[in-house]
């Protein structure tokens, strides 16, 4: 589901379903778009597409939470995470662009981690990843999980399956996002090695500002990678680790070895 006012992007969705729930998703993809906080669309477009090929399946990342109080905290521990990855401060700077951008992208800035370097042929659009889902059973226990913490079903299992698809390509070092949502607050940075870890307080609340950044070795294979996030079905079939709230030295991979 793709919902856009004046060609300005509001909100997407998007799963991998069996047949026998697509009118319930269909009814729950229309009333997310009619009642999303960044305005009422005049253009919902929903595509059901039969997949052609089997999915590939995977764990989700673990999940912690980083205690961070204030903005000024968040964006610390974000510097800081991404240092530890390799991450360079050019390519950091680059990102911060990109999320604090007042143009909203539909898709992902895909960013080389040492020069910066934007990877995506279109900087206007991104790359977004799409033909991703989770199997009832994972979905069962994802949401058992997420609502023994008392955070919001939709926003952190998706974001969770999101991560993990990206996270599992050879090339990605790690993934940044602020949602552009100005009701939710809460970010995330994301890697294979250390999970998918949400950052409260990113942003203050009614900011509509924010974006995604996947950081990128230097000698990426950018047409697989974009193959991959676009076109290659993944399914969440296991569900990793809630490690519940850590310190932001704790999130760090590496910090305290």
């Amino acid at each position: 589901m793709r919902a856009s006012r004046e060609d300005v992007h509001i909100s997407g969705a998007e799963g991998i379903f069996e047949k026998s729930r697509i009118d319930n998703v269909v009814r729950a993809y229309i009333e997310r778009a009619y009642s999303h906080s960044r305005g009422m669309p005049d253009r919902v477009v929903i595509t059901i597409e039969e997949l052609k090929e089997s999915p590939l399946f995977l764990k989700s990342l673990p999940v912690y939470t980083v205690d961070t109080k204030t903005k000024e905290a968040a964006w610390n521990f974000i510097k800081s995470f991404l240092f530890s990855v390799g991450v360079s401060m050019r390519a950091f700077e680059n990102a911060l662009m990109v999320v604090q951008s007042d143009i909203v992208m539909r898709g992902a800035s895909i960013m080389t981690f040492k020069t910066g370097r934007r990877c995506e042929p279109d900087t206007a659009r991104g790359i977004r990843a799409t033909r991703l889902g989770i199997t009832p059973q994972a979905e069962e226990i994802l949401f058992n999980a997420i609502d023994s913490y008392k955070l919001n079903r939709t926003v952190v299992s998706e974001a969770i399956v999101l991560a993990t698809k990206v996270a599992a390509f050879k090339d990605v070092i790690a993934e940044l996002c602020v949602s552009d949502d100005p009701d939710y607050t809460t970010g995330y940075v994301s890697s294979k090695r250390s999970g998918y870890l949400r950052v409260p307080n990113i942003k203050e609340e009614g900011d509509r500002k924010g974006g995604r950044v996947i950081f990128v070795s230097e000698d990426v294979d950018i047409n697989g990678l974009i193959r991959y996030l676009e076109n290659t079905p993944v399914v969440i079939d296991s569900i990793g680790e809630f490690k519940g709230i850590v310190s932001p030295d704790e999130a760090i991979p590496g910090l305290n070895n």
